[in-house]
C-alpha cells in the first residue's frame, strides 16, 4: 500500500530545492513561506536530519544536503508523473499552459507568424508570450522554455543548438539609388544605423568594420544614428531612417516582402552566436513544454 500522506512535503522539498529559498516555492504552491518551512521540518522530522544547508547571501538561500540531492531526481519525477495522470483523467479537457519568452525582436519578425502552426498541431497548448530582452532565469521558474541568440553557455539550463547567425547590411527600399549602383562608397554616404546592444563574445562587426571589409575608402565609424536596442534599430530601418547592420535571421520577413534590401549580399559577416532552444530539465518533463521544445526545433530547422 503507498503512503502519500507526506506528498504535500515532498512538493515543498522540491519547489524549496528548485528556487532555492522557502518564498520561491511558496509564491509557486501558493501559500506562505512559514507553511512551506513547516512542510519541510516535517519532513526533516520523519527522516531524522537536516535536508538543507542554509547560507546568506543578501537572502537565504537553501541548498540540499546529499542525501536530498540523491532524492530529489526521483521525487520531481514521481510529481511529474502524478500531474501527467490528472491531466489524463481530465481527457480531452484538459488544457496546458506553456510560458515562452524570447526577446522583443525575435517574436516579432520570426514566432508570432508562426504560432498558428502551433496551435493547430497541439489545440490543447496554450502559449504565454514573457517578451523580454533581458535573460529569464528559467532555471528558477520564470518561464519554461525560450529562445535565445548567444555562446549557448547558460548555467542550469540545457540548449538545443537551432541555427547559426550572420551580420547583413539592410535598408528600406525606397532609399535604393535611382541612377547609381548600390557600392560600399554609396553605403558610406548614408545615415548609419548603429546598435549599442552589448554581444560580448559574439564578434559583432562594427560600421567600422564592415565598411573597412567592403572596401570603402572612407570610413566613418561613429557617425549617424545611435540606438541601444536591436528591436528599434530593425524598426529604424524599416521606417527608412538609414543603413543598419543587422542580425539575418530578425529581417527574414521584411527581405522576403521586399520592403528591407540586403545590401551587398557578397560581404559575408557569420558570428559566435547563434540561436538556441533553451529550457530547464524538469521543465523539458512536461509533455507540453517537450512539444513545443519539437515543434520548435522542427520549425527553425526548417526555415
Amino acid at each position: 500500500m503507498r503512503n502519500l500522506t507526506r506528498l504535500r512535503s515532498l512538493q515543498a522539498l522540491e519547489a524549496s530545492a528548485r528556487h532555492g529559498s522557502f518564498v520561491g516555492a511558496a509564491s509557486e504552491l501558493d501559500v506562505t513561506p512559514p507553511a512551506v518551512g513547516q512542510l519541510v521540518r516535517s519532513l526533516e522530522d520523519w527522516v531524522g536530519y537536516p535536508l538543507f544547508k542554509r547560507s546568506r547571501s543578501g537572502t537565504e538561500r537553501l541548498t540540499p544536503v546529499d542525501e536530498a540531492e540523491d532524492a530529489l531526481e526521483d521525487i520531481a519525477q514521481g510529481l511529474d508523473l502524478l500531474e501527467a495522470g490528472l491531466r489524463k483523467l481530465r481527457g480531452r479537457k484538459a488544457r496546458a499552459v506553456v510560458v515562452v519568452t524570447a526577446s522583443q525582436a525575435l517574436v516579432a519578425n520570426w514566432l508570432l507568424a508562426r504560432l498558428d502552426d502551433f496551435s493547430t498541431s497541439c489545440p490543447n497548448i496554450d502559449i504565454r508570450l514573457d517578451v523580454s530582452d533581458r535573460v529569464i532565469d528559467l532555471a528558477q521558474g520564470e518561464a519554461d522554455i525560450g529562445i535565445r541568440c548567444g555562446l549557448g553557455t547558460w548555467k542550469g539550463v540545457r540548449s538545443t543548438f537551432l541555427m547559426g547567425e550572420e551580420i547583413i547590411a539592410v535598408c528600406h527600399n525606397r532609399l535604393l539609388p535611382e541612377n547609381r549602383d548600390v557600392t560600399a562608397g554609396w553605403i558610406a554616404e548614408q545615415t548609419l544605423i548603429h546598435d549599442g546592444t552589448p554581444h560580448p563574445g559574439g564578434d559583432f562587426p562594427s560600421w567600422a568594420d564592415w565598411l573597412s571589409r567592403s572596401g570603402a575608402n572612407q570610413v566613418p565609424a561613429e557617425r549617424g544614428l545611435k540606438i541601444n536596442s536591436t528591436a528599434a534599430v530593425i524598426q529604424a530601418a524599416i521606417a527608412a531612417r538609414g543603413v543598419a547592420l543587422v542580425r539575418k535571421a530578425l529581417v527574414a520577413q521584411e527581405l522576403e516582402s521586399g520592403r528591407l534590401v540586403h545590401l551587398l549580399p557578397e560581404i559575408r559577416w557569420p558570428v559566435k552566436w547563434a540561436y538556441y532552444i533553451v529550457a530547464a530539465p524538469k521543465a523539458l518533463r512536461r509533455h507540453d513544454v517537450a512539444a513545443f521544445h519539437d515543434w520548435l526545433w522542427k520549425a527553425l530547422k526548417g526555415h
